[in-house]
Order: C-alpha cells, then structure tokens, then sequence
C-alpha cells in the first residue's frame, strides 16, 4: 500500500511541477497588457494589406486550384477580425492558428503546383513570401503559445532578440511581395 501512496505522491509532485512550469510560461502575448495591444492593432492591420497583397497576386498572376485562392481569402479574412477581437478576449488568440494554417496551406499548395518553371523574380518572391509566412507561423506558436520552452533572451517582445527574428519574418514578405509585383508589373 506505501508503495501506492508513494506512487500517488510522486505523480501529484510531478502535476504540481508541471502545473507551476506552464503558469511560469505564460506569455504577455496571451494577457491583456496594453502595450502587447499595440503590436497586435499592427499586426491586424498589416495582415489586412499583407494577406491581400498575397490574394491578389495569387489571383492575378498564378493559375492555381481554386481551393488556394479560397484558403488565401479566408485566411485574409480571418486573420484580422480574431486579432482584433483578442484585444478584448486575449484566448482568441488560439484562434490565429486557423487562419495562418490556411494561408500556410494555400503558399506550399503555391510553391508546390503553381510557381513560374524559371529561377526568376517572381518565383524567388513567392519562395521568400512562403518562408516569411512559415516562419511567422512557427513563430507565433513558439513565443504566443509556448509549445516549446522560449529561451531568457527571447522571452521578452519588446527585447532585441524578439525583434530581430520579428524583422527576419517581415523582411521575407515585405521583400517578397515586393519582387512578386515587380514581376508582374514587368509582364503587365
């Protein structure tokens, strides 16, 4: 029987361990501090352009399944409303996967069935626009929704360390997008 109750106790101190280790990581990206606010009203309104820039040019330059073009659309579409709905209710934020997934889905399907057969500007731009979306995926999943342990020097959104890999993430779709349009405003 004590070794039972020894059982009991060693699994009750390994759930209380547990318990103190994922309160410990709960981030400043899932609360309601005013300053995180900030950065995800940025965010909603540059998903807005960013997401609509990728659309367009999905639609316009590409000859892709129709399911890209609605996965593009609805990740467009949803991306913004659940960001701003989670400055109210910051658990809404677990929704973000939803629409990131679908614009994820819709850049491989991209990258997989629809890129230009040349090595040329605009095939570099949907490659780099993918891994810039990619990345601010697995990186929202990372710091947002601690799936993983986020180291000291990371930890903090405001830190050097965040924003250089913040900086990383835009530069790949700004820079992207931007070689996507010249592309097609060369082929206009």
């Amino acid at each position: 029987m004590s070794s039972v109750r020894g059982l009991t106790n060693a699994g009750t101190a390994m759930m209380t361990e547990m318990t103190s280790l994922v309160r410990g990581q709960t981030s400043v990206e899932m609360t309601r501090d005013t300053r995180f606010g900030v950065r995800v009203i940025r965010l909603a309104a540059t998903s807005v352009v960013a997401l609509g820039l990728i659309w367009g040019f999905q639609f316009a330059t590409l000859n892709t399944p129709a399911f890209v073009g609605v996965s593009l659309a609805a990740g467009w579409a949803l991306m913004p409303v659940l960001l701003t709905a989670s400055l109210r209710w910051p658990t809404a934020r677990y929704g973000l996967a939803l629409p990131s997934t679908l614009v994820g889905v819709g850049l491989v399907a991209i990258c997989l069935t629809a890129l230009p057969p040349d090595w040329g500007v605009s095939r570099v731009g949907w490659l780099m626009t993918t891994a810039g979306v990619l990345m601010g995926g697995v990186l929202g999943l990372w710091f947002w929704f601690r799936l993983a342990p986020v180291p000291r020097f990371l930890d903090d959104p405001f830190g050097p360390g965040r924003w250089t890999l913040v900086g990383v993430h835009i530069a790949l779709i700004v820079v992207g997008l931007a070689l996507i349009g010249l592309s097609a405003l060369a082929h206009a």
